[in-house]
C-alpha cells in the first residue's frame, strides 16, 4: 500500500511517498502561484519512483503546510504542528525540542517523553526568525544564500546588528557594508540575529535535551553551529530535514486509508 504526504509550503512544495511505512519516494519543487498545480507537479514525480519501488496503487494523499486546504486531490490534511512531530517521531522517537524553519515561519515544539505535544511557539507573523530573512540579507551582501553559512563561520570580529525588521536589517546590512565590515562578519551577524529569535522561542517553550532542527534552512550549516552556541545545545538536523512534513503528512495518510 502507497500513501502519499504533501507538505505545501510557501517557498516549496515537498513530496513523499511511503510504502508499508518505508519512503520509497520523495521530491520537491517551487510553488509558485498555484499551491495545487505545484503539489500536483510533485505528485506525478513520486508516482514514477513509487510504483517502480513498491506494489500496489496510492491509497491515500495526506497534505499539510500553509497551503494545505488548496490541494484539491488530497483525501484530507493535517496542520504544520502536527505533521512535524510525525515526521520527526518516525526519524527519531528521542527527539524532544523541535525546531522548524522555513521560508517564513518559524516553529518551536516541545514534546512529553512519551511524544506527546506539551506547548509550543510559532512566529509566523514576520519572517525574521526564517529563512526568507536570511535570503533577503544574502542579496544585499550580493552573495548566494547557499554561501551564507559558510561565509559566517569564517568570521573574525563581532558585529552588532540590532534590527529585526527584514526592511530595515537591509538597510543595516548596507550600513555596516559602507563601514567596510568583513562579509564574513555581516553574515555571522546576520545570523546571531536569527538564532537569537529563536532562541527567545526556545526559553519560552522551555529548554530541553534532544533538539532537532528540520527545514530547508537547516542545510545552514553556519545557522546551526550559531544556533547550538545560543542555546547552549546539540542540534541534529537529520537528512532531508526539507521533507520531514510531508513524511508526517504520509504518516498519517497511512492511518486514513
Amino acid at each position: 500500500m502507497i500513501t502519499v504526504g504533501i507538505d505545501s509550503g510557501s517557498r516549496n512544495t515537498k513530496g513523499i511517498a511511503l510504502e508499508n511505512g518505508k519512503i520509497v519516494a520523495q521530491t520537491l519543487c517551487a510553488t509558485g502561484f498555484d499551491t495545487n498545480a505545484a503539489a500536483l507537479t510533485v505528485y506525478d514525480g513520486l508516482l514514477p519512483a513509487a510504483i517502480k519501488n513498491a506494489a500496489g496503487a496510492v491509497a491515500a494523499v495526506v497534505a499539510t503546510g500553509a497551503g494545505r486546504k488548496t490541494i484539491e486531490f488530497a483525501g484530507g490534511n493535517i496542520n504544520e504542528i502536527s505533521s512535524v512531530v510525525r515526521g520527526v517521531r518516525y526519524i527519531d522517537g528521542n527527539m524532544r525540542l523541535i525546531i522548524e524553519l522555513g521560508a517564513e515561519a518559524c516553529r518551536v515544539i516541545k514534546l512529553h517523553t512519551d511524544g506527546r505535544i506539551d506547548t509550543y511557539e510559532v512566529n509566523d507573523k514576520c519572517a525574521s526568525g526564517a529563512g526568507t530573512f536570511i535570503e533577503t540579507m544574502a542579496r544585499a551582501l550580493q552573495v548566494a544564500t547557499t554561501d551564507m553559512g559558510p561565509l559566517s563561520l569564517k568570521s573574525a570580529e563581532d558585529v552588532p546588528m540590532n534590527a529585526q525588521c527584514v526592511v530595515f536589517a537591509e538597510s543595516e546590512v548596507v550600513s555596516l557594508i559602507h563601514q567596510k565590515k568583513s562579509k564574513e562578519d555581516i553574515a555571522c551577524a546576520i545570523h546571531k540575529g536569527v538564532c537569537n529569535r529563536i532562541n527567545s522561542m526556545v526559553r519560552r517553550v522551555g529548554i530541553v535535551d534532544g533538539v532537532i532542527l528540520v527545514g530547508g534552512t537547516a542545510r545552514n550549516t553556519g545557522l546551526v553551529k550559531c544556533l547550538q552556541d545560543v542555546i547552549g545545545r546539540e542540534v541534529y538536523v537529520p537528512e532531508n530535514s526539507e521533507y520531514i512534513s510531508a513524511l508526517g503528512a504520509a504518516l498519517h495518510a497511512v492511518e486514513s486509508a
